[in-house]
């Protein structure tokens, strides 16, 4: 991931209080109950390890093994409630691992602006599509491409794209399921959580490798992260589209407004903010 580029200074850990303990689990519960809807949960819990005084890069390897714990509890649920066919996506779900640890060895050596450049449209363009689609349900529609297919370039891209850089992954996912694989709103949000898992696995596994976690605050927030992502995922399955919809259409403005809200954006940077 672009991540990875961060330096490893892993010296400067905070000191873990009950207080902070407290406050990184709310944020992981909130992040797990909102990235089971609509993803993006990312948006919550990687700015408060960094506010909590974690270095970057840990903040966001740590991040990975919490989002494990919420994103694996969501596909659990769906995949019980007859969502998601957990054996039959198995061959996805190994792609999007593959493509995601593939996206992240790559990632000291690809660059990053254009990525930081075209994402926050992009990001707008999917909440529009889902905002304005018309008849946009949770009933399946037609498929434009084949399953087999979809699972052969869709799915490792966008894995490979979460290895490389990660915000947006699920709203990607969600895109293509509905667009292309003609999936219903639930259903795409239950598959986009599987594959989802499975990405987060690879990158995970880069960080952890290189020591960028921070396990005993990682872990707490995972438990926390669980729950809420049950929670989320039962919310979801009983509203449905009338639920999901909107989340993701405001997720998705809220992780366009939070990448331009960098100082160092190249489009801040371009235009003299």
């Amino acid at each position: 991931m672009v991540e990875a580029r961060l330096s490893l200074d892993t010296h400067r850990m905070p000191e873990l209080t009950l207080e902070l303990l407290v406050l990184l689990a709310l944020a992981a519960f909130l992040a797990g109950f909102i990235d089971s809807i609509a993803g993006g949960g990312g948006l919550i819990t990687v700015p408060a390890l960094m506010l909590a005084g974690y270095p970057p890069v840990v903040a966001l390897g740590t991040n990975k093994l919490q989002a494990l714990f919420g994103s694996g509890s969501a596909t659990i649920s769906y995949a019980m409630n007859g969502h998601v066919d957990l054996k039959r996506q198995l061959p996805s779900a190994s792609l999007a691992l593959l493509g995601s640890i593939l996206g992240a060895l790559l990632a000291t050596v690809l660059p990053s602006d254009i990525l930081h450049i075209v994402l926050p449209p992009m990001l707008v363009a999917i909440a529009l599509y889902f905002a304005f689609k018309p008849k946009l349900g949770d009933v399946d529609r037609a498929e434009r491409i084949t399953p087999f297919v979809f699972g052969l370039t869709v799915v490792p891209l966008i894995g490979f794209y979460d290895g490389v850089f990660g915000p947006g992954t699920g709203s990607f996912f969600m895109l293509a399921f509905v667009g292309l694989a003609g999936y219903g709103v639930l259903k795409a949000t239950a598959h986009t959580k599987l594959l989802n898992f499975s990405s987060n696995v690879g990158a995970f596994l880069l960080f952890a490798a290189v020591g960028a976690v921070a396990w005993k605050i990682g872990l707490v927030m995972g438990a926390a992260q669980f729950i809420g992502a049950r929670i989320g995922a039962a919310l979801a399955m009983k509203k449905g589209a009338p639920l999901i919809k909107p989340l993701l259409v405001a997720t998705c403005i809220a992780l366009a407004v939070r990448l331009l809200w960098e100082q160092d954006h190249p489009l801040r940077l371009f235009i003299g903010l």
